[in-house]
């Protein structure tokens, strides 16, 4: 057997708050929605535009609470081109939430707190 990866999601409490943060600080864009006819949830799977890799995000029309991300021990990383432009953007937006200075790498919390590993090219 053989497979491919295609996508991670992380449900969200706030789409358009999401959306916004995932596209200033990654600089990724919606690829394309599904909206369930009763409103209940809207899916949207976001693209670098480079790899078939796609980041899902989940909204659930009755979710009030935070989502429990456990030790949060589970990461996405991603490679940026210039790791000194991002670390000054992700400073400047306030989401660096650990540093690992020996390991030339830092991470960022989206609005939920799902941690993202920022590296170098």
């Amino acid at each position: 057997m053989t497979s491919t990866f295609l996508h991670v999601n992380f449900n969200v409490l706030d789409l358009d708050r999401s959306l916004e943060f995932y596209e200033r600080a990654l600089g990724l864009t919606e690829l394309r929605r599904k909206e369930a006819p009763d409103g209940s949830f809207i899916i949207v799977f976001l693209s670098d535009g480079r790899s078939p890799y796609l980041l899902e995000l989940t909204w659930l029309r009755d979710r009030k609470e935070p989502y429990n991300l456990g030790d949060n021990e589970i990461h996405l990383a991603v490679r940026v081109e210039n790791k000194r432009e991002a670390y000054q953007l992700h400073q400047n937006m306030g989401c660096i939430c650990y540093e690992n200075k020996d390991m030339d790498l830092y991470f960022i919390a989206d609005p939920d707190g799902y941690w993202i590993e920022i590296l170098d090219r």
